[in-house]
């Protein structure tokens, strides 16, 4: 006895429901692991708080430098690391739009008459006598200012794209024609946090 036309339409529908919710799972599953040790860096806390009326952004990473970068830093070349984030809103008839942007850089040099390691941010700058604790000052930020709360809108969907590295650009010259690419000197990671109005 033939299938019915509507059991048949059912089925298919049925189908194309199923495979689409897998879809979904499988991609829901990739976003939700949170990225391992990228590039020589781990994420080990990415918040955002409220404070006095403002959005505050909090990281905290671990640093392991490849040995390249590590032969460059005890010979002297200064480097940089560059957290940036931005917060963006969601829409969906159009590209999602920038709400805030915020960046800060760390320059981390060794003093060879002394010793000891250097860490400069803005105008500050803070000795310390060993490379670890030198990497723990130039991986976190606290109290960080994103935005006033009150610029979030009620209602409305809100996520950072949040992004620490080894600014390569800032090296001497030589050594950026040198580099060619090489994944020595690609360290950083990136994440995306969601962030509630």
């Amino acid at each position: 006895m033939p299938a019915l036309p509507w059991v048949d339409r059912t089925r298919r529908a049925s189908r194309l429901v199923q495979r689409a919710l897998a879809a979904l799972l499988a991609v829901c599953l990739t976003l939700a692991q949170p990225p391992a040790l990228a590039q020589g860096v781990e994420l080990l806390t990415l918040q955002a708080t409220r404070d006095e009326g403002h959005v505050q952004l909090e990281f905290a990473a671990r640093v392991q430098l490849p040995r390249a970068v590590d032969d460059a830093l005890q010979k002297g070349v200064p480097l940089y690391f560059v957290a940036e984030a931005t917060l963006m809103r969601n829409r969906w008839y159009w590209r999602d739009v920038r709400v805030a942007r915020i960046s800060r850089s760390w320059r981390l040099a060794f003093q060879p008459l002394t010793g000891s390691w250097r860490v400069s941010l803005g105008g500050l700058n803070q000795s310390y006598a060993s490379l670890d604790e030198a990497l723990a000052a130039v991986s976190r930020s606290g109290g960080w200012k994103l935005i006033e709360a009150e610029r979030l809108e009620r209602g409305e969907s809100y996520y950072l794209e949040f992004s620490y590295r080894l600014d390569s650009s800032q090296l001497p010259g030589p050594m950026q024609f040198g580099l060619g690419g090489g994944s020595d000197w690609t360290v950083g990671v990136a994440r995306t946090l969601r962030i509630d109005p």
